[in-house]
């Protein structure tokens, strides 16, 4: 008979929950038997919205008291250190969502908690699941645009209040200690990430993160990373004041360029005279989300890939934390980060 998992939810303050739970009622062999958030009317909604009986105050409480086989981790970045550090050791799988954490300290302490425990642990990234984007990394990395000598990934919309984000989820977006930064640890994480997947850790990062527009806030609203590697580099760009939102990369190479613009993905190469669109890799089966995959890899054995991958994830981390501390001293800083 074919393992039904049981998924137990911690932490309801990332928007991102909703749609993940969503997910996971979708699976055939998966069950959302339980969810933990301090919050009241979060827990209610839970319930109303997903229909998840077992609701508890206290995550701790619930993994003692429920049998789990996976967490789906929607929690404050600065709190995902502290779950895998209690679930882990429990044999519990966990998929969470972006970025990692918080700091670097942090990301070292949950890929360690999961590879002494040999569970598996994937970080989920919304755009890991967009077929331009997989197609484009799937491409640059087969050589279809030559060398690559630059990359950049700008992810911008208006502001997490002023988009629509709850209380909740941007209550922690704007602290700087349970966020890890601003615009710079939301957004610049998803170029952190893909950069990282495609060309590798660079040598040095050089940031710079500011408040340019929203009057009297706590974080940096804007800012930008710049990746240098031996034979390239890449830039990783945020905003929280941009109208209309842009969510897309261009990636250069030395025999043409690819463009991922809003759901397509155009490419131009030396014998063209204009860009053209590309054709779409469809996703692979068991790899539409970050629910489906962590199945999947929990029935194939292997390791979760990509921008999904941990040990990645845990260098763009560093990548991140690089970046902000460029951006507070006014330095290039060199890789890997001095201990």
């Amino acid at each position: 008979m074919a393992k039904t998992y049981r998924v137990g939810v911690i932490g309801m303050v990332h928007d991102h929950v909703w749609k993940e739970t969503k997910y996971w009622q979708e699976l055939p062999n998966a069950e959302l038997v339980a969810a933990a958030d301090p919050n009241e009317p979060l827990r209610t909604k839970m319930k109303k919205e997903r229909g998840v009986k077992a609701l508890y105050a206290d995550w701790r409480e619930m993994i003692e008291k429920e049998a789990l086989d996976i967490v789906q981790l929607t929690v404050e970045n600065s709190a995902g250190a502290d779950v895998l550090e209690a679930v882990a050791p429990k044999g519990i799988h966990v998929v969470c969502e972006k970025p990692m954490s918080a700091t670097l300290a942090q990301a070292d302490r949950m890929l360690k908690a999961a590879e002494d425990a040999g569970t598996t642990l994937l970080i989920n990234w919304p755009i890991a699941w967009y077929p331009a984007v997989r197609t484009a990394h799937r491409l640059a990395s087969e050589g279809a645009i030559g060398q690559v000598f630059q990359a950049r990934v700008r992810m911008a919309h208006c502001g997490p209040k002023e988009l629509g984000c709850s209380e909740y989820f941007y209550g922690w977006l704007y602290d700087a200690e349970k966020n890890g930064a601003g615009a710079l640890m939301d957004y610049c994480c998803y170029g952190a990430a893909f950069c990282r997947s495609l060309l590798g850790m660079p040598k040095a990062v050089q940031g710079v993160a500011a408040c340019l527009v929203k009057e009297d806030f706590p974080v940096d609203d804007n800012a930008s990373i710049f990746m240098i590697y031996d034979k390239d580099f890449a830039i990783t760009e945020a905003s929280w004041t941009q109208v209309p939102s842009y969510h897309d990369m261009e990636i250069l190479g030395s025999e043409g360029t690819l463009i991922t613009d809003a759901g397509k993905l155009w490419i131009a190469t030396k014998d063209r005279k204009e860009k053209a669109p590309a054709d779409l890799d469809d996703l692979p089966e068991g790899e539409h989300n970050g629910p489906e995959y962590l199945v999947h890899c929990l029935e194939t054995g292997k390791a979760p890939e990509g921008m999904c991958n941990a040990r990645n994830c845990r260098d763009a981390q560093e990548i991140l934390e690089a970046g902000l501390i460029s951006a507070r001293e006014g330095r290039r800083i060199d890789l890997p980060i001095a201990k």
